[in-house]
C-alpha cells in the first residue's frame, strides 16, 4: 500500500517536472508483469500515455490516475554521521498499481532536494535499471526497475549530461530513515502510524505476537541479515549503505556507486568517494548490523508503549544481538551451496575461509571461479584442475583442492547432480562495470541496443547462453578500474 501517513510532516504532494521530447530507453517485461502491463513486440507499451506518465509529464495512463503524487521525508546516518532531515530529493511516489508502489526517480525537484536538482542522468538511470533487474534474476530481494525514459534536457554532474527518469516498483519504499526521522523528533504519533502501517501491509503475523513492535524489529533485522549474506555470495558491493538507503522490507535499494567484484578483493571499495572504506565488501555485514542498531534506537519509543525504558533497551539489544548468527548461518549455507556441499561439517567454515583468502591473495575472478568449480569431478587429479593456474601460491591451492575433493568423497557426492545444483546458484553472468559502461556509452550516442541485450542476458544469469559467451569474461586490463561515485 502506498505511503499513507497523515499530515504534511510526513510527506508533501509533489508534482513531477515535465521533460521535453521524452523517448523510451529501456523497459522491463518482467517488471511490467507485476502491474499487469502488456508490451508490444517492440518491448514497450502501445499506449504512448505510458511514456508521458513515466517521463513525469502526465499523471494518467490507461485506467490509472495518480492525482496526488508525493515525496516523503526521512532522516538518517550518512557515512556513520547523523545527517538530520533528508527525504525524497529526486524521487516522487505516484501511487500504487497491483500492490506495487510506482516511483519516479529523477522527475524533478521536491521540497527535500536540498542543494540537488532533483534530476537523474542517463548514465545512472541505465545502471540502476540494469542492476535492479539483474539482482531480481539472481534471486536477491530488490526494488524493481520498470523503465528508463530519456530526454535531451541538459543536466550538470561532473560533466554536462542528459536527463533520464527511472521508474521503480516496490511493495513499499519505507526505509530505516523514515523511522529515524520521527524518532528524532519524538513524534510518537507518526512513528506508531508508520510501524502499524508496516505491520498491516507487510508483516501481518506480527499482529498476533504479544510484543508486535519487538517482533517487527526482529523480522526486519532477519531479512536484512539474510540480504547482506546474499550480496556477499555473489560479490555485490552496494557502495552507500547509509541508514536512509536501507529498506525495512529487506530489499536492495538505491543503486548508485555499486559494483560486482571482478578480481576478488576482500576489502574492495566500489565507491571512490568512500575514502575510509566504510562500505568495502568485507564490511557490509558489519555496517548492516550497525544500521539495524540505528533502527533499534528509533524503535525505543515504540517499545516504551508497552515496556519501561530499561526493558525496551534490553529487549531490542537482545534482538539485535541475533543478527550476526542469522547472517553467519545464511552466509555459510550459501557458500556451501556454491561449492556443492550437501551436508554440514564443522570444518566447512575453515574450508571456505581458506578459499576466500586464496582468492583474495591471487586476485582471482570471483564469478568465473565459482561457475567453473562445477566442472570438477570428485575423482579429478588435482594436477589436472585448470583453476589452480589462477593462483600464485600453487602448493597452497593444491592442498585446498585436496581437502575439497576429500570433502566431496566423504559425502559420496554425485558429480552430475552436484554440477546441476552448483550451476543454479553460481551465475555465469553478472552486471560487470565494464559491460554497463559499454551500454551507457552507446546509449549516450542514441543506441540502446546494448542496454536491451544486457537486460535479456542478465534475466537468465545461470543459463549458459553460448551466444553471449564473451559477456561472461572478466574485463580487459584497460577496463578493470572503472570508478563510480555517488552521482552514478
Amino acid at each position: 500500500m502506498a505511503f499513507t501517513l497523515s499530515g504534511d510532516d510526513a510527506c508533501q504532494i509533489t508534482f513531477p517536472s515535465p521533460i521535453q521530447n521524452p523517448y523510451w530507453v529501456a523497459f522491463s517485461p518482467s517488471a511490467a508483469q507485476l502491474i499487469g502491463l502488456e508490451l508490444t513486440s517492440s518491448g514497450f507499451p502501445q499506449d504512448l500515455a505510458w511514456l508521458e506518465l513515466l517521463a513525469g509529464n502526465s499523471l494518467r495512463a490507461d485506467q490509472h490516475h495518480f492525482p496526488s503524487p508525493i515525496a516523503t521525508v526521512y532522516s538518517g546516518h550518512q557515512f556513520g554521521m547523523w545527517a538530520g532531515q533528508l527525504g525524497d530529493g529526486r524521487a516522487i511516489l505516484l501511487g500504487e498499481i497491483n500492490g506495487q508502489e510506482l516511483q519516479l526517480k529523477g522527475a524533478g525537484l521536491t521540497m527535500y532536494s536540498r542543494m540537488g536538482d532533483g534530476r537523474a542522468v542517463l548514465r545512472s538511470s541505465i545502471r540502476e535499471f540494469l542492476c535492479s533487474e539483474a539482482m531480481h534474476a539472481l534471486g536477491i530481494p530488490t526494488t524493481r526497475a520498470l523503465s528508463v525514459v530519456g530526454s535531451n534536457l541538459p543536466v550538470r554532474r561532473e560533466t554536462l549530461e542528459t536527463a533520464a527518469v527511472c521508474a521503480r516498483l516496490a511493495p513499499s519504499f519505507i526505509r530505516v530513515g523514515h523511522f529515524e526521522h520521527f524518532a528524532s523528533l519524538h513524534n510518537i504519533v507518526r512513528l506508531t502510524e508508520l510501524a502499524d502501517l508496516l505491520i498491516q501491509d507487510h508483516y501481518p503475523d506480527c499482529k498476533k505476537h504479544p510484543d508486535p513492535y519487538l517482533e517487527l524489529f526482529r523480522q526486519i533485522c532477519e531479512r536484512n541479515a539474510k540480504l547482506v549474506a546474499q550480496w556477499q555470495s555473489v560479490g555485490f558491493c552496494h557502495g552507500v549503505l547509509n541508514s536512509d538507503n536501507i529498506s525495512v522490507l529487506g530489499l536492495t535499494m538505491d543503486y548508485g556507486p555499486f559494483g560486482f567484484l571482478d578480481q576478488f578483493e576482500i576489502d574492495h571499495i566500489c565507491n571512490h568517494s568512500d575514502h575510509g572504506g566504510r562500505y568495502a565488501y568485507h564490511r557490509q555485514p558489519q555496517i548492516m548490523h550497525w544500521n539495524m542498531a540505528c533502527l533499534a534506537n528509533a524503535f525505543i519509543p515504540l517499545m516504551e508503549l508497552q515496556h519501561s525504558e530499561a526493558e525496551s533497551q534490553t529487549l531490542l539489544k537482545e534482538a539485535l544481538s541475533e543478527f550476526p548468527a542469522i547472517y553467519g548461518e545464511a552466509w555459510l549455507t550459501l557458500f556451501r551451496q556454491k561449492l556443492g556441499l550437501k551436508t554440514e561439517q564443522e570444518s566447512d567454515i575453515e574450508l571456505i575461509e581458506k578459499l576466500m583468502q586464496a582468492l583474495n591473495d591471487s586476485r582471482v575472478d570471483f564469478t568465473s571461479f565459482f561457475r567453473q568449480m562445477s566442472q570438477i569431478s570428485s575423482d579429478t587429479p588435482v594436477s589436472e584442475i585448470g583453476l589452480r593456474d589462477h593462483f600464485i601460491d600453487r602448493p597452497l591451492i593444491d592442498q585446498w583442492f585436496v581437502d575439497y575433493l576429500t570433502r566431496l568423497k566423504a559425502e559420496s557426492s554425485n558429480d552430475q547432480s552436484r554440477k546441476l545444483a552448483m550451476d543454479l546458484v553460481n551465475p555465469k553472468y553478472i552486471l560487470r562495470n565494464h559491460l554497463a559502461q559499454i551500454a551507457i556509452e552507446k546509449a549516450q550516442q542514441g543506441d540502446y541496443s546494448e542496454t536491451s541485450t544486457l537486460l535479456q542476458l542478465l534475466s537468465k544469469p545461470f543459463d549458459e547462453q553460448f551466444e553471449y559467451e564473451d559477456y561472461a569474461k572478466p574485463p580487459p586490463a584497460d577496463l578493470e578500474k572503472i570508478e563510480v561515485s555517488c552521482s552514478s
